[in-house]
């Protein structure tokens, strides 16, 4: 049902029809009867729903969806008709025991096409100004409203949102991405909201209000907006966070946010490599009371996460290193070593009981990923890159083909840098969209829009299959129909290498391991299986929380049973 008769937003082959008279009444009972159900189960606030364009109330009130010409359609105060009635009806159901709030959207950053909020978003509010018990205000579509850090700062919904407050006399709560206690006590003083609405940054730190009561600011696990979290969603598995790896286990294996159990024993451990894994592992350990060692091979911690925040628009991601320093310097039981590159003889003389890999990964030269899984024959290797190449500032001479076999962010950050630099830029790619992976994190279209504008040539659907003399050799994914184009250069963004040349050689001579008291060599982060940053923090974080203890089959986590009651005609339980 919709409030005209058009096609569906997906691709999916469906239309909705027109909503008649019935259908609104039907709408407003199933409505009332759900906000009677939530009453009863106890809740205290209860939603009337109108943003992000996922609702029937939202639909409504947008002159895209809502082509009536009855008393719901046509004029504004037309297409509010059916909020205003959610509003009262909902009220009527809670009887004034808990409060009703609306969300709307009061700008679709759409222009006069969509909602706006120096048009229809006001008027919406000064219409129904005094009848919510709460305003909260948001900007649409989802993602725009969850923006990725790459594409937009803190406190980025403030200009479309700061008019509500002289219009209504109601508390007034947003959104924006609020990591900084300075940005949020500002929008209070500045009179734009009375709540701080936080989403992504209580995934990140679900203490982040007590955090900022106690003082505690340095303690606080800051989102870096890689939306990591959304793609979880989209994704349908369980939750993930680049900067909280407790998110989504609480229930599942007991892990606590901020408490982590006491040291089983006085086991002393080698991490090896201070990158995303090893970082956390050795903050996760230190914690626990272990005396720890990190040795990192470079003059800097950090690894992936300091190269790529160099990147154009991901200095953010940087808050991964950044907070994992804090705690360190905190923790008086964990020795840092840099510029200490280990070998395995270093690691037999190091008298610990434990060795921890967290070596990380190189990008692949020889196009092995997806579209090859088997290194290309013809490469001019001379001229041939990789991300590590680029973030090093290693001369690369125009034009230049990216070839993104990766899929997520990495090939087209390497084509916008590239081409920022003056080269002339395609990137190539066997999937349909630049950077497909990406859709999960509400990053792609604003990823693809943004190598048109810059010059990026974008050809999708295609493999690169030779390259050398000038010139690379493509073929269409479909047809194997071949096509060629100067280069100059090519930088493969394909897979990753792991960096676990010392995990063999130490596994290899596990007598002379054993002699010496290491009771264990494990591999964490991309050094075991090279993938996202949010995986490498997991990593590392598990192994520290869970290496000392008993290991069974069992399964490693708590599983939720449904148990289903029988069904009776009456639609209820008869259990």
């Amino acid at each position: 049902m919709g409030p005209s008769a058009q096609a569906i937003a997906a691709y999916d082959p469906v239309q909705a029809r027109a909503m008649d008279r019935e259908d609104i009444r039907n709408f407003r009972s199933w409505h009332k009867a759900a906000a009677h159900r939530a009453r009863q189960a106890g809740f205290d606030l209860i939603y009337v729903y109108a943003s992000h364009g996922l609702t029937l109330p939202m639909h409504f009130l947008s002159r895209r969806y809502n082509q009536r010409t009855d008393e719901y359609g046509g004029t504004l105060e037309n297409r509010t008709r059916l909020l205003r009635e959610l509003i009262e009806d909902t009220k009527d159901a809670v009887g004034g025991s808990c409060a009703v709030p609306v969300r709307l959207c009061v700008d679709e950053l759409m222009g006069p096409e969509g909602i706006c909020a120096e048009e229809e978003g006001r008027e919406i509010i000064e219409m129904l100004a005094e009848l919510p018990d709460l305003w909260d205000v948001t900007v649409s579509d989802w993602s725009n409203d969850s923006m990725p850090s790459r594409f937009g700062e803190e406190a980025g919904q403030e200009k479309y949102v700061s008019f509500v407050k002289q219009v209504t006399s109601k508390p007034v709560v947003g959104v924006g991405r609020f990591t900084s206690p300075d940005a949020m006590v500002r929008q209070i003083r500045k009179g734009i909201l009375d709540m701080i609405g936080a989403a992504r940054p209580s995934i990140a730190d679900p203490f982040l209000p007590r955090k900022i009561e106690e003082g505690r600011l340095d303690d606080i696990r800051e989102c870096i907006g890689c939306n990591i979290c959304v793609a979880s969603d989209m994704t349908y598995t369980p939750i993930r966070c680049t900067q909280n790896p407790t998110m989504g286990e609480e229930w599942r294996r007991g892990w606590h946010p901020e408490i982590i159990p006491p040291k089983e024993n006085a086991d002393r451990i080698l991490v090896v490599g201070g990158g995303p894994a090893g970082l956390e592992c050795a903050v996760a350990l230190g914690k626990r009371g272990y005396d720890v060692t990190l040795a990192e091979g470079s003059e800097e911690l950090g690894g992936r996460v300091t190269r790529e925040s160099r990147l154009p628009g991901l200095s953010a991601w940087g808050r991964v290193r950044d907070y994992r320093l804090g705690q360190l310097s905190k923790l008086a039981n964990v020795d840092v070593y840099l510029v200490s590159r280990m070998t395995a003889e270093d690691v037999l003389r190091a008298e610990v009981d434990r060795v921890v890999l967290a070596t990380g990964a190189s990008w692949r030269r020889d196009g092995v990923a997806r579209y090859h899984r088997l290194p290309m024959r013809r490469l001019d290797d001379a001229a041939v890159f990789t991300p590590e190449d680029v973030i090093a500032g290693r001369t690369i001479r125009g034009p230049v083909i990216v070839f993104d076999d990766d899929h997520y962010y990495m090939g087209g950050v390497v084509a916008e840098m590239l081409r920022r630099q003056g080269l002339e830029v395609t990137i190539v790619t066997p999937a349909p969209l630049v950077s497909q992976w990406t859709v999960n994190t509400m990053e792609q279209p604003r990823i693809q829009a943004r190598l048109l504008e810059l010059g990026v040539a974008v050809l999708a659907n295609h493999g690169l299959v030779e390259f050398g003399g000038g010139e690379a050799k493509l073929a269409c994914v479909f047809t194997r129909r071949c096509t060629t184009l100067p280069a100059a250069s090519v930088v493969m963004v394909t897979s990753r290498v792991p960096h676990n040349e010392l995990y063999h050689q130490l596994t290899a001579s596990a007598a002379h391991v054993q002699d010496v008291g290491i009771k264990s060599v494990d591999c964490i982060g991309d050094c075991l299986a090279p993938g996202t940053i949010a995986a490498a923090v997991f990593s590392g974080h598990h192994y520290a929380r869970e290496f000392d203890r008993p290991r069974d089959d069992a399964v490693a986590f708590q599983r939720e049973i449904a148990e289903l009651g029988t069904w009776s005609p009456a639609g209820k339980s008869s259990s």
